[in-house]
């Protein structure tokens, strides 16, 4: 456990005292206390001492003694799905040229609209290009490249045109990350020639950095992604172990909500050679096993499913909800909606993305700067760009809707994802990031490519003190 507990850390680059890991390990479930303890600090802590550790028990404590009792009938759910952000019923995507544009479109206006009110006065890219001073522009990212000295080479775009820009290699920005299709602001200075532009400041929409506020709230939120119904590799052991203490534990733990973010079943014909890794060959069978799983969550708490990328819908992004053929096995407690979706529980702003862009965050930047192992440190790349999905072409397909759905266009208070297998949680600027781990044990592509999963860990997170705590089975 000793090991356990510092790894932990270690994952965060976090280090703790002796006397701080003393007091961890003398509680009674220290993973999940440790958790809580790393969920409370900011990301730039690096000693964690015995201090920090009683100012976390202290505050916790007073947490709870503030937080009103619940009801003794309190088991009234308060969920809906916000408006506008469920593609559900809602899709125009024809594959036409036109949609393919007014989906750029939308993307850029989204953002520009953002980044204006951060930037203030910017000048279109034709008019910025004629100037004799420093000036701001916003643009979408089409092009990225190293010159042979060593500077960063940008092509960006707006309604009105193209240019370079140029970051050169001593500025403090040559290492940033910048990906094909986000949409950034810049403060440049044009070369005499008006044919470049020399970058001295690049701005991201970013998400506003907000303490969370304490609510009245005496819900949690759980979360269970990737569950993969119909694999010979799931973990119907360690789900039967989890359920049992959901039974047993829901109530007291005030756990009243369940989201499953994606990759609900395993699937037919995902990938070559699937149907050797299967144990329930056909999908309807598959869904019909996951239903009969999840009644036995206990009647008070309602349930969230989303589909993801082994799912029975389109695989481009966003994603419809189940279909009705899918949709009729399940109980009235669970509800069917997109991905992603943004929704709003007992006043908290959640939004719940499957993952499958992290693919091609992982692949798409260079020198290995973003991992699987890290799923938490992708997500932060998103929230910086107001963007789950911002590379088009790559493995996550993009439906070319004429809004664009995978803009983040509000700040959440939980941001949830899966598929990449991974565990772990974050406070970032407010938010906390969740990757919802696994209930699948390693595949066999996931050995041949020397990846180790996470899986059996439930995420809860208390939707009135913000607290969360990584459940172990």
């Amino acid at each position: 456990m000793r090991n356990d507990v510092l790894n932990l850390a270690a994952q965060r680059n976090m280090f703790l005292s002796p006397d701080a890991l003393e007091i961890v390990l003398g509680n009674s479930e220290p993973l999940a206390f440790m958790n809580s303890v790393l969920s409370s600090l900011s990301a730039n802590t690096l000693f964690i001492d015995k201090k920090h550790i009683l100012d976390h028990i202290s505050g916790t404590t007073l947490k709870k003694e503030m937080r009103p009792a619940a009801p003794k009938n309190k088991r009234q759910t308060d969920i809906s799905v916000i408006p506008g952000t469920d593609i559900t019923g809602e899709s125009v995507c024809e594959g036409k040229v036109d949609d393919f544009s007014k989906y750029f479109v939308s993307r850029y206006n989204m953002i520009r609209d953002m980044l204006r009110r951060r930037m203030g006065a910017v000048l279109s890219i034709d008019r910025a290009l004629g100037m004799n001073r420093e000036i701001q522009i916003i643009g979408m990212v089409s092009e990225t490249s190293v010159t042979k000295n060593g500077h960063r080479m940008l092509t960006l775009e707006d309604e009105t045109g193209s240019c370079k820009a140029i970051i050169l290699k001593d500025s403090p920005m040559i290492n940033d990350i910048v990906v094909n299709d986000e949409v950034v602001g810049m403060t440049a200075s044009p070369t005499r020639d008006g044919k470049l532009l020399v970058a001295s400041n690049v701005i991201r929409p970013s998400v506003p950095s907000e303490p969370w506020c304490g609510s009245d709230s005496v819900s949690s939120v759980a979360f269970l992604s990737d569950v993969h119904v119909g694999s010979h590799t799931f973990l119907e052991g360690r789900w039967n172990k989890m359920m049992a203490w959901m039974k047993e534990n829901a109530v007291r733990s005030d756990i009243d909500y369940l989201i499953l973010p994606g990759d609900v079943v395993d699937g037919i014909g995902i990938f070559p050679g699937q149907q050797e890794e299967l144990v329930i060959d056909d999908i309807y069978k598959q869904y019909g096993r996951l239903a009969e799983l999840l009644k036995d969550v206990p009647d008070h708490i309602k349930i969230v499913l989303q589909p993801g990328n082994h799912d029975a819908v389109r695989p481009a992004e966003p994603q419809p909800a189940l279909p009705k053929v899918f949709a009729e096995a399940f109980d009235s407690n669970v509800m069917l909606t997109a991905n992603p979706v943004y929704l709003n529980i007992e006043g908290r702003t959640i939004l719940t993305y499957h993952g499958r862009s992290i693919d091609d965050w992982v692949a798409g930047v260079q020198n290995k700067r973003l991992t699987y192992e890290d799923p938490v440190g992708v997500m932060k790349e998103m929230l910086e760009r107001r963007h789950l999905a911002p590379m088009y072409g790559m493995k996550t397909a993009l439906a070319w809707e004429r809004k664009d759905y995978l803009v983040i266009d509000k700040r959440p208070d939980i941001f949830v994802t899966g598929h990449v297998h991974g565990a772990g949680t974050i406070d970032h600027r407010g938010i906390r990031l969740i990757a919802a781990s696994t209930w699948q044990d390693q595949t066999e592509y996931q050995r041949m490519h020397n990846f180790n999963p996470h899986p059996g860990v439930m995420p809860v997170v208390h939707l009135g003190t913000g607290l969360t705590t990584m459940m172990r089975f």
